[in-house]
């Protein structure tokens, strides 16, 4: 049995959420707050497998309590939320900064014994989350040294282009990467990050709000330029259709996931070859495996998040297991590293 613990300010939707996780047999609902001192409390005597937590909190606030619990008792924590407030979006994006691993909608309060699409979603994020062993973070951290590289590879093309990809824990994950890089980066970034639908807007303004470079949602035929983070809208593959321009696809999901990480791999690579660094990310499953497979094949520059650091180590530990890595880093060298391909090849023609 999956142990639940429901956290939510609003009575309505605390008791809507209840029933509905009751809804499925292997789901135990072994206790509910309605704010964030109690939510600790019942999380540090409880031991619940799992957090479902509403932005909405009394005292603290969702995400709030989300950076005490990664603390204080480390658990997963899947966010519900409303993608039509603002606001809520916001908390939610702060929510997964600081620890949380997963927005979903937040289903209808009427007829809870229904699941529905978002009540499915809601499950389905529950079952597959609790399965994540989620790590204690620290109120104050040192910044390790620059890891070495796995691979003795060498980077010899100048790198145009940076292609980004990840899954679970990758808001924090791409906030701490893109934040770390200068105004001056000069080579366009393209991202995919899987997000519940609605959600990708509020993280694009996350984003930008804490990063020197410019974060923005691609559209469709636009121009690469320099200094720009392109992250894919919902539902649209994200690509380039030449050196240039970027391409957005409503082709068919691959391996169940639009935008994938694969495609956009695939699609850097066959445009950039040698010319493409890709870095692979924190993340449950094997996107972006397939797309690494032609970027290697075409000489693309490939870095990996290690196990170390990755809230979920499915995406890049399937691409370092496949030999497809050329550095395996943690989270706090990324960065450094891009900026050194970056510098490097602004010294070559």
């Amino acid at each position: 049995m999956i142990k639940v613990l429901v956290a939510d300010g609003s009575v309505t939707d605390r008791d809507a959420l209840v029933k509905l996780l009751r809804l499925d047999p292997e789901i135990d609902v072994i206790g509910e707050a309605s704010h964030g001192a109690e939510a600790m409390e019942m999380v540090k005597r409880l031991r619940p497998h799992i957090v479902v937590m509403g932005v909405y909190l009394s005292a603290s606030g969702g995400f709030r309590t989300t950076k005490e619990m990664m603390i204080e008792a480390p658990t997963p924590i899947v966010i519900v939320s409303d993608e039509r407030d603002a606001r809520q979006v916001e908390m939610s994006i702060l929510a997964l900064s600081d620890g949380a691993l997963s927005i979903v909608s937040m289903p209808s309060p009427h007829m809870p014994e229904v699941a529905g699409p978002a009540g499915e979603r809601l499950i389905a994020s529950v079952r597959a989350m609790s399965q994540v062993k989620v790590v204690r973070r620290w109120r104050e951290r040192s910044r390790p040294g620059t890891a070495a590289p796995q691979s003795a590879a060498s980077t010899e093309a100048r790198i145009r282009i940076v292609a980004m990809a990840a899954s679970t824990g990758g808001p924090a994950a791409l906030q701490q990467i893109i934040s770390e890089l200068p105004a001056d980066f000069c080579l366009p970034i393209l991202v995919v990050q899987h997000i519940g639908s609605g959600f990708v807007d509020g993280l694009v303004h996350w984003l930008n709000s804490v990063c020197s470079l410019n974060v923005k949602h691609a559209t469709d035929g636009e121009l690469l330029s320099p200094h720009t983070v392109y992250v894919a809208p919902d539902d649209n593959h994200l690509g380039v259709s030449s050196r240039s321009r970027i391409i957005l696809s409503s082709a068919e999901k691959i391996g169940g996931f639009r935008p994938s990480a694969t495609f956009l791999f695939e699609s850097v690579a066959r445009a950039f070859g040698a010319s493409a660094a890709h870095v692979i990310l924190t993340g449950m499953g094997q996107d972006g495996v397939s797309g690494l497979q032609v970027a290697r094949k075409l000489q693309g520059t490939i870095l990996a998040q290690d196990q170390a650091s990755s809230v979920v180590f499915g995406m890049p530990g399937a691409a370092i297991n496949a030999g497809l890595a050329d550095y395996v880093l943690p989270l706090p060298s990324i960065a450094d590293h891009l900026i050194e391909l970056a510098h490097r090849s602004r010294n070559r023609p």
